[in-house]
């Protein structure tokens, strides 16, 4: 029987949709069998973000109003043949689905795979409670500033009432720019753990890559010479942590991309060029 996980936050643009597709593909590629399920309705991104959206038929929609069965509307991913997605339909609603039909769905899909991650719409209203509803733990994703903390933390709040105990809640730090943490001028993940009193289970940094892969339809755990970056090894962290493995989360300095030698000579000539300009 699968494990799911909702990654949510309560404010959007935090960076869920890519998350979800990140760590989807990086379990996968672990040999597990994965589905992702893009809950945000209306809204629906992560068959872009995956590079499936030219293979879509059907969509949750068409599933909860049983029109086909759930593995019927299962997009499988074209390099990766034990990673699926359920995807999301544009011109329906939120309101369109319950949070009893994500729970019957959900539970279907148990039966053929290890993991099952839920990529959840900002907010916290109708979307939030049917993608929240089949969910065994949720991941919580926040920047590090102060409208995103407060959103998260009001979600946690939320999910503690609906009956998820503290284990089952997780916190992702997302766009962590460690230099601006060492001038001051962002938070630090103590204060952050301070704010929400959850377990942090990963720091991801800001970074470039994940802008570019995203941007080509193609996660950055799948994107060519990036398999010895800091970005993928945090993420591939994660996943070891989600599976039970005990590896710790980074220090600062782990988390800065190191500039090789060429890559130093190139900005040192570039700025010496400027200049003679």
């Amino acid at each position: 029987m699968a494990k799911v996980y909702v990654l949510t936050s309560g404010k959007g643009g935090v960076g869920k949709t890519t998350l979800t597709a990140n760590l989807g593909t990086a379990m996968a590629l672990g040999g597990e069998r994965v589905a992702l399920i893009d809950a945000d309705i209306g809204l629906k991104n992560l068959d872009v973000v995956m590079g499936l959206e030219n293979r879509i038929v059907y969509t949750l929609i068409d599933v909860a109003n049983d029109k086909v069965g759930v593995f019927d509307a299962l997009v499988r991913h074209k390099q990766i043949k034990n990673l699926s997605l359920l995807p999301a339909s544009q011109i329906a609603t939120k309101e369109m689905v319950s949070p009893e039909d994500m729970k019957k769905i959900i539970e279907e899909m148990k039966e053929r795979f290890d993991y099952i991650f839920i990529d959840c719409p900002a907010g916290i209203e109708r979307g939030f409670r049917n993608a929240v509803a089949g969910a065994d733990e949720a991941l919580v994703v926040t920047t590090p500033e102060l409208p995103a903390i407060t959103d998260a933390d009001r979600v946690i709040g939320l999910l503690e009432n609906m009956g998820f105990q503290d284990d089952k809640i997780h916190l992702i730090v997302n766009r962590f720019k460690p230099h601006m943490v060492r001038h001051g001028d962002m938070l630090n993940i103590e204060d952050i753990k301070s704010a929400l009193s959850i377990d942090v289970i990963g720091i991801v940094p800001d970074s470039e890559e994940i802008i570019i892969s995203t941007n080509k339809g193609i996660p950055l755990v799948l994107s060519d010479g990036n398999s010895e970056s800091v970005m993928h090894k945090v993420l591939e962290d994660i996943v070891k942590r989600l599976k039970g493995e005990d590896v710790p989360v980074p220090k600062l300095s782990e988390l800065e991309e190191k500039k090789g030698f060429l890559e130093i000579l190139k900005s040192i000539f570039g700025r010496r060029r400027s200049g003679d300009d």
